[in-house]
C-alpha cells in the first residue's frame, strides 16, 4: 500500500489529466483513504517475505511464457509441415465414405413465424395435402379419362384447397418409375393414360399445368417421387422401353407381389437422381418430396434379393454389414440429393415423410416396424447432419393409444431436430372411411399447433380424396374451425431471408383498394391485413397479377410476399 500510494502520487503530480472528470473525485477519495493510514518502516524481515515471494511469482511467470512459447513455435513448425486441408465438399459420397467428413450446414436461428403486436403480421402454418396419383387414389380418379376431365378434376382439387384455406399440394409425379410429366429419361404414366409411354392425347404436360395453377390460387406445389418402386401389383401390361426396369433389368427385383429397384446400383442411383435433377431444372416446383419408400417394407420370409450387388460391393474391398450398406445407400442418395437440388436452384425445398417411428423404444413406450433395421431409413442422421428442409412423419396413428400416440411421436421429433428444421406432422385423413371421427383430426392439429415454438409448423393430410367427397362432413368442420381463415406457410430462412420490396401507390377510392403492379418477378402474391379491435387479421392471398380489390369499410395493409414466403414491409390505407 506505501509503495502504491507513492507511485500514485508521482503519476498525478507529473499528469494533471489524471485527476480530470470522475478520475479527480475517485483520486480524492483514495487520497482521504492514504491519510488516515500509519505508514511505519518495513524491518528486515518483511523485506525478505517479500523478495521470496516476488521471486516465486517471477519464477512462475518466465516458465508459463516458456512453454506458451514453445507450444506456438510447435504449431508454427506443424503448419509449415502440414498446411490445413479444406473440407471435402464431395457431389457423391462413396461406399464407405465416412459421415463425418462430410461438412455441416450452419445451424440457422429461425425467424419467428409468430405474429407481431401492432404489426400486420399472423401466424404461419403449413396446411399441405398428399394428391396420390398411384392406382388412382386421388388423381386422376380413372386412367382412361379425357384430357379435358383430367384438367377439371385437377382444377377442382385446386379450387377446394383454396375453399379450405390449404395452401400445399403435395402431388405424385413419380409413383412407379414413370412420369406425369413431358420427360426425355421416362416413359408416360400408366395411371394417367392407361398404357406406360403414351402421352396425353390432345397433347399437355400435367405437371407444368399443375404448378401454373396452383401458383395461381398461391398454392405451393411440392413434386412428389418414388425412388426405386418400378411396378405395383396391379399393374398389367409390358414396361415402356425406357423404363428403369427395362433399361436396367438385373437390378429390377421381384418382392412379393412388387419390382423394385436395387438401391445398392450405380445405376439405379444415378438414374434417380438425374430424373429429380431433371424436374428441378425445368419446372417452376416449390420443392422435392420423398416419401417413406426407400428398400420396400419387408414381407414375411421373403429376403431382399440384392445379395449379388451386396457381395460385388465386399469383393471391391467394402466392409459394410449387410445393413449398414443398404443403410449407406440410402444414405448417399439423401445427401446427393440435398446437396444437387440446392446448387441448381438453393430456394427449392427437400421435405421428406417417413414412416412414424425412428425406432421403438426411442419415444417412451412407442412400439411397432424399426424403420432403422426394416426400410434402412436413418432418418435420425438427415436431421442430424441437415440434409433436408422439412420432415413430415407420417403420425397415422390416434392420439391416445399408448404404442403409437401422435403426441408423444411429436414430441420425440420435434425434440431431435439440431438444425431447426420444419416438423410438418403427416396425419391419416383416410381413416375417416374406417370409423375415425372429424374431431380426431381436429385434436391433432391443436396438438402440433401448441409445439409450434419447437418448429412444430404445419400438417399433411393424407388424402385429398377424403376432401374431395367431403367424407364425413371434414369440410364443414375444416371450414369452421381448423382452418377458418388463410395463412402463409412458414419462411425458411436458411434459404432465403430477403424481404421483398413492399407495394407501391396503394391507394383507396370507392370501396377499392389498388396498388401498383411490380416488376419484381420474385413477387409470388400480394397479402392482405385487414384490423380489427383485436389487431390485424389476413383476409386475403392474391395472386401477383392482381393489383386491386373491393374491399368493405376499414383500414388495410397491403404486404408483397415472395415465393419463399418471405413478406414485404407494410402499405396501410383508410377505406371510408
Amino acid at each position: 500500500m506505501f509503495i502504491l500510494t507513492k507511485i500514485i502520487t508521482k503519476l498525478s503530480a507529473q499528469d494533471p489529466s489524471m485527476t480530470s472528470n470522475n478520475d479527480s473525485r475517485r483520486l480524492a477519495k483514495f487520497r482521504g483513504y492514504r491519510e488516515s493510514i500509519t505508514v511505519k518502516p518495513i524491518t528486515s524481515l518483511q523485506r525478505k517475505i517479500g523478495i521470496w515471494v516476488c521471486g516465486l511469482i517471477l519464477g512462475f511467470v518466465l516458465s508459463q511464457t516458456h512453454a506458451y512459447c514453445a507450444a506456438a513455435g510447435d504449431r508454427i513448425i506443424s503448419a509449415i509441415t502440414n498446411p490445413p486441408q479444406p473440407p471435402p465438399t464431395p457431389t457423391q459420397v462413396g461406399p464407405d465414405f465416412e459421415l463425418s467428413q462430410i461438412p455441416l450446414p450452419n445451424p440457422f436461428e429461425t425467424a419467428s413465424n409468430s405474429p407481431q403486436a401492432n404489426q400486420p403480421s399472423h401466424q404461419r402454418e403449413f396446411r399441405g395435402v398428399w394428391v396420390a396419383s398411384v392406382v388412382n387414389i386421388d388423381w386422376p380418379s380413372a386412367s382412361n379419362l379425357s384430357v379435358a376431365q383430367q384438367k377439371s378434376e385437377l382444377l377442382a382439387i385446386l379450387n377446394r384447397m383454396q375453399e379450405l384455406n390449404l395452401n400445399a399440394l403435395v402431388l405424385q409425379i413419380r409413383p412407379t418409375g414413370d412420369a406425369f410429366y413431358q420427360s426425355q429419361i421416362e416413359p408416360w404414366s400408366t395411371w394417367l393414360t392407361g398404357r406406360q409411354g403414351q402421352a396425353p392425347n390432345p397433347f399437355y404436360d400435367p405437371l407444368q399445368f399443375a404448378v401454373e395453377e396452383s401458383h395461381k390460387r398461391n398454392i405451393e406445389l411440392h413434386a412428389w417421387f418414388n425412388p426405386y418402386r418400378a411396378r405395383m401389383g396391379s399393374e398389367r401390361g409390358p414396361f415402356a422401353p425406357n423404363h428403369m426396369a427395362a433399361v436396367y433389368p438385373q437390378y429390377a427385383y421381384r418382392y412379393g407381389d412388387l419390382i423394385w429397384m436395387d438401391p445398392g446400383a450405380k445405376e439405379v442411383q444415378d438414374r434417380t437422381y438425374n430424373v429429380i435433377m431433371d424436374v428441378v431444372r425445368r419446372y417452376d416446383i416449390d420443392a422435392v418430396h420423398l416419401d417413406d419408400y426407400f428398400y420396400p417394407y419387408p414381407k414375411p420370409g421373403i429376403a431382399f434379393p440384392d445379395g449379388q450387388t451386396y457381395n460385388a460391393y465386399r469383393a471391391a474391398g467394402g466392409n459394410l454389414s449387410l445393413a449398414d450398406w443398404r443403410r449407406n445407400n440410402v444414405n448417399q442418395m439423401i445427401f446427393r440429393l440435398y446437396q444437387g437440388i440446392k446448387e441448381i436452384k438453393p430456394y427449392v425445398k427437400f421435405g421428406i415423410s417417413p414412416f412414424g417411428i425412428y425406432r421403438p423404444g426411442k419415444a417412451p413406450g412407442i412400439v411397432g416396424m424399426d424403420q432403422y433395421e426394416a426400410i434402412f431409413a436413418d432418418v435420425k442422421l438427415w436431421m442430424d447432419r441437415g440434409w433436408l428442409d422439412y420432415l413430415s412423419p407420417q403420425l397415422y396413428w390416434r392420439i391416445d393409444p399408448p404404442q403409437q400416440s401422435y403426441p408423444v411421436l411429436l414430441d420425440w421429433w420435434v425434440r431431435n431436430n439440431p438444425f431447426q428444421r420444419h416438423i410438418y406432422a403427416g396425419n391419416f385423413l383416410s381413416q375417416l372411411a374406417n370409423g375415425w371421427p372429424v374431431s380426431e383430426f381436429q385434436r391433432q392439429v391443436q396438438i402440433s399447433r401448441q409445439k409450434a415454438n419447437q418448429l412444430s409448423l404445419g400438417n399433411i393430410f393424407f388424402s385429398m380424396k377424403m376432401f374431395r367427397d367431403n367424407q364425413s362432413g371434414v369440410n364443414e368442420v375444416f371450414k369452421s374451425s381448423v382452418y377458418p381463415t388463410p395463412a402463409l406457410p412458414p419462411s425458411m430462412p436458411w434459404l432465403d431471408n430477403e424481404p421483398p420490396q413492399p407495394p407501391t401507390g396503394l391507394q383507396a377510392s370507392s370501396g377499392m383498394i389498388s396498388w401498383n403492379p411490380s416488376p419484381d418477378h420474385d413477387i409470388r402474391a400480394w397479402a392482405l391485413y385487414q384490423q380489427f379491435s383485436n389487431g390485424w387479421q389476413l383476409v386475403r392471398v392474391l395472386d401477383r397479377n392482381t393489383t386491386a380489390v373491393r374491399v368493405s369499410p376499414g383500414t388495410y395493409a397491403v404486404r408483397a410476399v415472395d415465393r419463399m414466403a418471405n413478406e414485404s414491409s407494410e402499405a396501410i390505407v383508410n377505406v371510408s
